[in-house]
């Protein structure tokens, strides 16, 4: 389970954060009587992912407001087209759009980027991973997304999973004494144990202190190959470090069971969605 903020309250401090004492366009231009019928549309291709806080933001500022989806989220749709209609007071349309786009565009564009990611590596047998490098306070959302759109979430946080980095081990002293600890410290943790390793030394230490699962840092394509070679199944592999669309399926082939992936969620582009407003009689 992610530990994460509630939906609502999330979208309560973003909304908090955009219209603050009063959105004061919107209330000297907008009659407070007049209703309206929004129209979200996807403009570019990609898998929507979000739908739920964007009719977060609409129902908190208009309890009212009747949300059609007009999508399956997690679905590739490459003419894009309408996604979502809301009818309610023309006010809370107006006052929650930016608000609403923002949650859906950065959500859909985190799903569509793992969605080509995950296109990218079929055949190879590999899995693109997420990682930790996610927005404060939308980890739950984003790591969603990345399922939604195909790829496959590594561990939720610091409680969840244990990876030992070169920090840790320089802490422990070395790479057996780090694993010791935490078998001894967190037993029921030892069958999710991944250690990071830069070379072949390391490897052999990993391999020696039996090591279920290594992280290969910043290793390019060849020394991939020798790392899979000079572990022969004796642990699963996961290569880590500046992968990009253009570089995974380069990773993916080289026999690694895992490739992580941080633009997955810390440089995702937004979707393009744009909102339309028709007033009602």
């Amino acid at each position: 389970m992610i530990f994460s903020p509630d939906l609502g309250e999330l979208v309560e401090r973003a909304l908090t954060e955009d219209v603050g004492t009063g959105d004061v366009t919107t209330d000297a231009t907008v009659a407070e009587e007049a209703r309206a019928r929004a129209r979200i549309v996807q403009k570019a291709p990609g898998t929507i992912y979000g739908l739920d806080a964007a009719e977060a933001v609409f129902t908190q500022l208009d309890p009212d407001a009747r949300c059609e989806r007009l999508v399956r989220e997690g679905v590739w749709r490459e003419g894009g087209g309408p996604v979502l209609t809301v009818e309610g007071a023309a006010g809370a349309l107006l006052t929650g759009e930016r608000t609403a786009l923002n949650f859906l565009a950065h959500l859909s564009g985190v799903a569509t980027i793992s969605a080509r990611a995950a296109r990218a590596v079929q055949g190879t047998g590999a899995k693109v991973l997420d990682t930790r490098k996610t927005t404060p306070g939308m980890r739950a959302l984003e790591k969603a997304a990345v399922a939604a759109g195909g790829a496959s979430n590594h561990r939720a946080g610091l409680y969840d999973a244990v990876l030992i980095k070169e920090n840790h081990i320089a802490a422990a002293g070395g790479i057996a004494q780090a694993i010791e600890r935490v078998r001894t410290a967190a037993p029921e943790l030892a069958g999710t144990l991944e250690v990071e390793v830069r070379n072949a030394q390391e490897i052999d230490e990993a391999l020696a202190a039996e090591a279920p699962r290594l992280l290969l840092d910043n290793m390019d394509d060849a020394q991939l190959r020798a790392a899979v070679a000079q572990v022969a199944g004796r642990a699963e592999l996961e290569a880590s470090g500046g992968v990009t669309l253009q570089t995974l399926r380069a990773r993916a082939e080289t026999g690694v069971e895992w490739v992580s992936m941080g633009a997955l969620t810390h440089s995702a582009p937004a979707l393009d969605l744009s909102l339309l407003l028709e007033v009602l009689p």
